[in-house]
């Protein structure tokens, strides 16, 4: 290695060009971490509607045929948002000019030329990664984010590519399955679908291909690396992980701290921070006001801002405010996701009009506000890779209440008798995935807010916590470096 580290960081999305979850923020976000380190890092990304409309780009090289019978690609290069990374795109109109996420169609199911579109994304990663492309950059390393990635390695390794490849994991939950009919059609060789390989299950997965073919691995929390290699959350790759388990690195996201910070944060009603807590419950005001929601200051506020899911725990909602209907709480609920946990919320509303808020849809200045104006920030997922939203409540003074799996239970430390003692809690855990033990873990929240010195301590400790991406570049820097002379 010549200096610091080349990266070629291959991802689906990024915030804030294009982003339908928390990879969207991670990638965002990292890039620039590790560049402030002093990486190389440039950033390869599908060309989208948002993507052409948001940077000015322009066009390198002649158009890059990857696959017979599909329309050729076109490389495109420029400069995120911030007008400092690099952001290479691949431009292709049949395959990416489309409304919907980058993975669905604007009713929630899955493009059918996924396979395509993202086959196309790591053919050009493998391209650039053996200098065969129009650049006259290549990477030492090729970073690639979930399973739309997944293929770049098994390029790489085939092609005999001098760049090393990271596979990074963000949700197990998603393999990127296909036909065994497409293995060779994308130019794999069909020597590759067997179980040291690609095929996943009977089927060809683009998951698979990276998990086994990458040189290191990685996720988004050492919790979340044990995790995977278990039967229960390993997602049917546990075995593959657990053989990996040396190659595999679990490294804890970090957050925007300039985006997410209440004592500059341009969507609160008033600005606050570690001690200036007494402007916080403004937030709150402001927030039943929008809502149109009455009640007493002392009455708490519930937020969650989510993916309406069962993996992230929203079915567990309805009847924990049923165990609550004696308890004067109120519940404000942001969100899309799975059509019946949408009209299970939207019932719940109904059985409680004064008490409980549901919204349908993403708003990030709404997202904003109910971290900042809600009192207690609810996390009950099933399994939670890293989470991101635990880390923007505790910043906010606004403390979780978090299942204890994966990133939450890395990230919020419970609130008990000895971490109340060291002054380390930030939030409040519960183990079991049933509304009855996330009533108990929302009433032991409820208590401590009732106890202002106590309230304090735990806002406090968590707006304290150095969730910023420095930590977690620095941690994806020695493993960068580790794996580059490995």
């Amino acid at each position: 290695m010549r200096g610091q580290p080349r990266v070629l960081f291959v991802t689906p999305e990024a915030f804030p060009l294009i982003k339908s979850g928390g990879l969207g923020d991670v990638s965002g976000a990292l890039p620039p971490a590790l560049r402030s380190l002093g990486a190389d890092v440039r950033i390869l990304l599908p060309g989208y509607p948002a993507v052409l409309e948001g940077v000015p780009l322009r066009r390198v090289g002649k158009p890059i045929q990857h696959f017979s019978g599909q329309d050729p690609v076109q490389l495109l290069r420029g400069r995120m948002p911030d007008g400092e990374t690099p952001l290479f795109v691949v431009d292709c109109p049949a395959l990416f000019h489309r409304p919907g996420t980058p993975y669905q169609d604007a009713n929630g199911r899955d493009w059918p030329d996924n396979v395509w579109r993202f086959a196309a994304l790591a053919r050009t990663a493998l391209l650039l990664s053996t200098g065969q492309g129009p650049l006259r950059w290549t990477p030492d390393i090729v970073h690639c984010n979930d399973w739309p990635c997944g293929l770049a390695p098994a390029y790489m390794a085939y092609a005999g590519s001098k760049a090393r490849s990271l596979m990074s994991v963000h949700n197990l939950a998603f393999s990127g399955s296909f036909a065994e009919e497409f293995v060779s059609a994308v130019g794999l060789p069909l020597s590759s679908y067997q179980i040291e390989g690609v095929e996943f299950y009977q089927t060809f997965s683009f998951l698979k291909a990276g998990l086994h073919y990458a040189d290191a691995l990685s996720t988004v929390s050492p919790g979340y690396a044990r995790e995977i290699q278990t039967p229960d959350l390993g997602g049917g790759f546990h075995g593959l992980l657990a053989a990996r388990q040396k190659a595999l690195t679990g490294i804890l996201n970090g957050i925007d701290t300039a985006l997410w910070d209440p004592a500059t944060d341009p969507h609160l009603e008033k600005n606050y921070g570690i001690d200036t807590l007494e402007n916080k419950p403004a937030n709150t005001k402001a927030l039943r006001k929008r809502l149109d929601m009455s009640a007493s200051t002392e009455t708490p506020l519930l937020g969650m801002v989510s993916r309406l899911t069962q993996q992230k725990g929203v079915d567990l909602l309805p009847p924990m405010m049923q165990e609550l209907a004696d308890t004067p709480v109120q519940l404000v609920v942001l969100g899309t996701g799975e059509h019946g946990i949408e009209e299970n919320l939207r019932k719940l509303q109904d059985a409680f009009p004064k008490r409980v808020r549901v919204i349908i849809g993403y708003d990030e200045t709404l997202a904003h506000q109910i971290e900042a104006g809600a009192d207690l920030f609810l996390m009950p997922s099933r399994f939670e890779p890293c989470g991101l939203s635990q880390m923007y409540s505790m910043r906010y003074g606004t403390p979780p209440v978090v299942r204890a799996t994966g990133g939450l239970a890395d990230s919020v430390v419970d609130t008990g008798p000895e971490t109340l003692r060291n002054a380390s809690a930030t939030g409040f855990c519960f183990a079991d995935a049933s509304g009855k033990s996330l009533t108990k873990c929302v009433r032991r929240g409820l208590a401590a807010r009732k106890k202002k010195k106590t309230w304090r301590q735990i806002q406090r400790a968590g707006m304290a916590r150095d969730f910023s991406w420095r930590s977690s570049a620095g941690a994806y820097m020695d493993l960068y470096r580790r794996l580059l002379v490995g």
